[in-house]
């Protein structure tokens, strides 16, 4: 089955060792998302080169929250660069996304430095 989906539109922004890909593409249904990607070029010790690349997909239901989310963010950067005032370690924000601040039931934490380990 050939697939249906279409490149619609990309930006690509070289940041250093880094790169970033920014692709909004469609879907069979004409709906678009959006994908994210870092590459990053890693040298070996046998000067052989590999990158090592990390995708999101955002899709259009989600597009407002990332950007409040990301624009919040970004907010609180420049907060603390100005002032040097650091949140609590101790005392970390909630990361669900139903706008109230209880866990859902069904998910956990998890570590992703685990994540690939048997």
């Amino acid at each position: 089955m050939a697939d249906d989906r279409e490149d619609v539109y990309s930006k690509v922004v070289r940041a250093g060792k880094r790169t970033y890909f920014f692709d909004v593409r469609s879907t069979r249904g004409n709906d678009l998302f959006l994908t994210i990607t870092e590459s990053k070029k890693r040298t070996h010790e046998d000067g052989g080169v590999s990158y090592e690349k990390h995708k999101i997909f955002l899709y259009k239901e989600d597009f407002e929250k990332f950007m409040d989310g990301l624009n919040h963010t970004l907010d609180e950067l420049d907060r603390i660069r100005e002032t040097g005032e650091r949140p609590a370690l101790d005392s970390p924000q909630p990361h669900d996304d139903t706008g109230d601040d209880k866990a859902q039931p069904g998910f956990k934490d998890i570590d992703f430095d685990d994540l690939g380990k048997p």
